[in-house]
């Protein structure tokens, strides 16, 4: 059975470093990107079963107008984004209510950082379960 692939876009290295060690020790394929550009090129590559989106990179908006592209392209809209950040602790703007939102945030979960190995790991569990049971019901 392969492996399934996470692809981990967020510009704090040590962070992304620390999600795969996580990741990886549970069996899955993992892959970093620090930023939106460099995210979008590896999803071409990848063809990740899912993505952990940053909220913050380069810019504020980077992981709103990324998960924005993936969900209005076919090809990427039913991959699962789950959107990793601390955003309400630095900004004080409460995002987890939005999370679904097809225009203002279309991702499929949402966890602040930090965030402890365990329930990354039982969101990501769940999200790919959920997208195997939708692929499945499609007939993909």
């Amino acid at each position: 059975m392969e492996r399934r692939k996470i692809l981990v876009v967020d510009d704090d290295v040590d962070l992304c470093d620390s999600l795969k060690v996580v990741l990886e020790q549970a069996g899955y394929d993992t892959q970093t990107a620090t930023s939106r550009a460099e995210g979008m090129e590896k999803i071409r590559t990848l063809r990740p079963d899912l993505v952990i989106l940053d909220v913050m990179m380069e810019t504020w908006q980077d992981g709103f107008e990324m998960s924005r592209d993936l969900k209005r392209d076919p090809q990427w809209r039913n991959t699962p984004i789950l959107m990793l950040t601390s955003i309400e602790e630095t900004t004080g703007i409460e995002l987890k209510s939005s999370a679904g939102d097809p225009v203002w945030l279309p991702v499929d979960r949402f966890l602040d950082k930090p965030v402890t190995p365990e329930a990354l790991l039982a969101e990501v569990k769940k999200l790919l379960q959920d997208s195997k049971a939708s692929t499945a019901s499609r007939g993909q």
